[in-house]
């Protein structure tokens, strides 16, 4: 199993994650004052299957928490993952009407 890090990538306004210089997947984020949205997250094909979404989603997340901004989960699969994962610490509004944000 390789191994992977994930780093946020400023110029690309993303957090990727890569193994070997590889870049196997990235979540895309968006900062305005105060939040941080994150708006879309792939991976490679060639990495699927390795667990690397959640990963991606749990360090990325946790580096947004010690910005002490609000996450803003647009993206499916980072809104999924705060839905059903503890992330400590994390300010989290959900988008959409006042009655979907739970």
């Amino acid at each position: 199993m390789p191994a992977f890090a994930v780093t946020l990538n400023e110029a690309e306004s993303r957090y990727e994650i890569t193994s070997n210089s590889v870049v196997a997947g990235f979540a895309e984020i968006e900062r305005r004052p105060g939040l941080i949205l994150f708006t879309h997250t792939e991976v490679n094909p060639a990495f699927q299957g390795q667990g690397i979404a959640s990963k991606l989603a749990a360090e990325a997340l946790a580096d947004a928490v010690a910005t002490g901004d609000t996450i803003v989960p647009y993206c499916p699969y980072i809104n999924k993952y705060l839905r059903t994962h503890d992330v400590p610490g994390a300010k989290v509004r959900f988008p959409g009407p006042p009655e979907e944000q739970g």
